[in-house]
């Protein structure tokens, strides 16, 4: 187990989730789902039993340091990777992988995002402890497909070559299909949902960076002699100048010969949008999932997440989103939630205080 480590990637906006995720105060910040703990504490608290504490690596912006450090205390600063732009996720687990190959050569790596929900934990960690072992003992890039429940549009796929084995060999990745292509998808039996949740050793990762990504890890490589010094930063910080935006499935899943699924089942979500926290939510007899002092007359099919301190009545509604949070009351259609970018672009308009 000590040469098992987890990168949690925690550096995102949320920007779907506004107003309730903002700039300064991301989703992965908040306890989205009334458990007593954030996304963030939660995916932390996951990976007990998986990882030491101290092999828990969370790369984010440097904006949100004393939210991380406020939210998981037994962090020590080399263990927070600080990113001075977004620049997509192969940059991000370049970083964080090319620090741990220095501390150890033998690594075993999990990739996750922090603002995921996980209902079945202990299956979770069935498979993540699997798939380290089976990235340890083979030169192999594993990620979790989750078996799909419904022809999701918001979802990208992975279609996978049947097989006796558990580690099944990748034959594609599809991102975000159209409808009647998803339904396909569903009703060949061969894909799955792409949980963005990667599992390798480390130097099947770095070899990858050098084969399909040279000039990320040209950059890298740089900082070897500059990890878990005082001069990490000032070289991370001319790093990143130097980094395209890139994420790791573009860069190298769709492109190395020696990608594999293993298949999984444990309650996943990516929790990205209203209607996914919708999905997954608490409902009332009328479908409606509500956080907050709220009262409903004649309104159904509602997520309704509004301050506690503040009495909301609500009446005749039907389908809608409604979330306040600092200072920005939303009402919007939840099948038009596509929208939401589009209130934030413009709320932009108005000053940085609404974004």
């Amino acid at each position: 187990m000590n040469h098992n480590f987890v990168i949690i990637m925690a550096g995102g906006a949320g920007t779907r989730f506004w107003p309730f995720s903002r700039n300064n105060n991301p989703k992965q910040f908040h306890d989205v789902l009334g458990t007593g703990k954030t996304l963030l504490q939660q995916t932390v608290s996951r990976f007990e039993g998986v990882c030491p504490p101290e092999n828990i690596y969370i790369v984010t912006s440097a904006e949100y340091y004393d939210l991380i450090k406020k939210q998981v205390p037994f962090l020590t600063d080399d263990q927070i990777l600080l990113e001075p732009n977004r620049r997509n996720t192969a940059p991000c687990i370049a970083y964080a992988c090319y620090k741990i190959a220095k501390k150890d050569p033998q690594a075993r790596v999990v990739v996750a995002p922090s603002d995921h929900i996980i209902l079945k934990e202990e299956i979770f960690r069935e498979k993540i402890l699997f798939a380290l072992e089976a990235a340890g003992k083979e030169e192999i890039l594993i990620t979790l497909g989750i078996q799909p429940t419904r022809p999701d549009t918001g979802y990208g796929y992975i279609q996978f070559i049947p097989s006796e084995s558990e580690t099944k060999k990748v034959k594609t990745f599809t991102e975000k299909p159209q409808l009647e292509i998803a339904v396909k998808f569903l009703e060949s039996g061969d894909f799955v949902w792409n949980a963005g949740i990667f599992v390798w050793n480390v130097q099947a990762i770095l070899n990858a960076f050098a084969a399909y990504l040279p000039e990320v890890a040209e950059v890298f490589v740089a900082g070897e002699q500059d990890y878990y010094t005082e001069q990490e930063k000032t070289f991370i910080d001319k790093a990143y100048m130097l980094c395209r935006n890139v994420s790791i499935d573009v860069g190298i899943m769709e492109k190395a010969q020696n990608v594999y699924v293993v298949l999984s089942d444990f309650g996943w979500s990516d929790l990205g949008t209203w209607k996914s926290l919708y999905d997954i939510s608490p409902k009332d007899a009328q479908q409606n999932a509500t956080d907050g002092n709220i009262k409903l007359y004649n309104t159904g099919n509602c997520i309704i997440k509004t301050p506690k301190d503040k009495l909301v009545v609500v009446q005749g509604l039907d389908g809608y989103i409604i979330a306040e949070n600092d200072g920005v009351l939303m009402i919007c259609k939840i099948d038009e939630e596509q929208r939401v970018r589009d209130f934030v672009a413009d709320a932009k308009q108005l000053g940085s205080q609404y974004i």
